[in-house]
């Protein structure tokens, strides 16, 4: 995951942008907490896992189109995985099925 997308910061509240990125265990997720009218917000921005060879993606609530973006960078659609996806839909993706 590129650190670019952890830039993006919420124009609103007084939010941070937090990136979890577990390199032993191929976890990677962007998150948004602090307070916004009193109110605490934690959420994922994104989510991937690299399992058995492939990048999942599990969550993106951005505007990138990161499996497109991981394609551009020379990632074959065979090892992106759109895990948000149920099992019928993505094999009638591009993109590989798990």
């Amino acid at each position: 995951m590129n650190e670019s997308y952890a830039k993006n910061k919420p124009a609103y509240g007084d939010i941070e942008v937090e990136t979890i990125f577990d390199t032993q265990r191929n976890h990677y997720q962007i998150v948004h907490l602090g307070w916004h009218h009193n109110r605490w917000v934690h959420h994922c921005v994104m989510h991937l896992d690299i399992r058995n060879g492939k990048i999942w993606i599990f969550y993106n609530s951005t505007e990138h189109d990161i499996a497109a973006d991981l394609v551009i960078l020379g990632v074959p659609k065979q090892d992106i995985v759109l895990g948000f996806y149920p099992l019928f839909m993505r094999e009638m993706s591009d993109y590989a099925v798990g």
